[in-house]
């Protein structure tokens, strides 16, 4: 039977994504809105260029959290974008509340279900959807680490004039200014980018990778990014329908890991049909531990401002 992969949320992201997994024809995707109509003439928009694709994926919009029942994947995009000036920390409490209705309401109706969350700010809203979910902990990943990951390669292969495949990146800590690029773990067909890019460089585009998203705000000046969240998305989807045991930089609950307890933060993980399967500990030095603690405690204030 065809995998079945609910998206929450039609706006750029969610439709973006819905158009990515019915290019490939490999499931049936569901684009859930509370916009009447527009799910729906999004999905079938998307529908009628499937015979061109050659996929067979079915694509429904809908207004009813009915239609998502017995999915193998969640997606919860639905939220407020950023705006020119806002952090992703300024979302906080408009899209708790949007996650929390979205994850009591999709989660009932698909008790085996991977949820894949993309609304920010994205780590706190991993963990509340886990609290609201009642799902184990490793059923609940958020996605930063892999678009983090993605625009820091792009920046390198830009530099280096190289192709982005051949450039291999990790990005921890959480989805905001505190993010921990890790250049010793950044390689070019395996040679660290520290060998061969010098140190004021690298600086410039960690920084430039922190900012990723603000720059495509302040650009588009009524949006946030959606290209890219939405591949980021996809190739989380794909690692946990085909259990492809993928290491991917994903928000993940962390038990001990790190140091840490008890708090959803981007870290790399082994991605599978179980969620995110296993934490991997890297061996990280003085400085990289500094900054993960320096983005943990971002993470955990705004977990306690919502009283998770």
């Amino acid at each position: 039977m065809r995998k079945k992969v609910s998206i929450i949320g039609a706006g750029h992201v969610g439709a973006s994504t819905a158009q990515l997994l019915a290019y490939e024809g490999t499931v049936n995707v569901v684009l859930f809105d509370i916009a009447e109509g527009v799910p729906q003439g999004k999905a079938l928009d998307i529908a009628e260029a499937c015979p061109l694709w050659r996929s067979s994926s079915s694509v429904k919009g809908t207004n009813s959290y009915d239609d998502t029942a017995h999915s193998d994947v969640l997606i919860i995009t639905a939220g407020f974008p950023r705006k020119p000036g806002m952090s992703r920390d300024d979302l906080l409490n408009a899209n708790a509340e949007v996650v929390r209705g979205v994850a009591a309401e999709t989660s009932k109706r698909s008790p085996d279900a991977v949820m894949i969350v993309v609304t920010n700010p994205m780590d706190v809203m991993a963990q509340l959807a886990w609290k609201v979910s009642g799902f184990p902990h490793r059923r609940v990943v958020g996605m930063g680490g892999v678009l983090d990951s993605s625009r820091f390669r792009t920046f390198i292969s830009s530099e280096l004039g190289v192709s982005p495949s051949d450039v291999e990146a990790l990005v921890m800590g959480g989805h905001g200014d505190q993010m921990v690029p890790l250049p010793r773990f950044t390689t070019v067909k395996g040679v660290p980018i520290t060998d061969i890019l010098p140190a004021e460089k690298i600086h410039s585009l960690i920084e430039r990778t922190r900012n990723g998203g603000a720059e495509i705000v302040s650009l588009l000046k009524t949006g946030s990014a959606y290209y890219a969240p939405a591949a980021a998305t996809c190739e989380m989807i794909k690692a946990v329908l085909f259990d492809e045991k993928r290491v991917l930089p994903c928000a993940a609950y962390l038990d001990g890991e790190y140091g840490a307890r008890g708090l959803f933060v981007g870290v790399p993980v082994v991605l599978g049909k179980d969620g995110a399967e296993r934490v991997m500990e890297l061996d990280i030095n003085k400085e990289e531990k500094t900054g993960f603690a320096r983005s943990l405690s971002a993470v955990k204030a705004l977990v306690e401002k919502l009283s998770i």
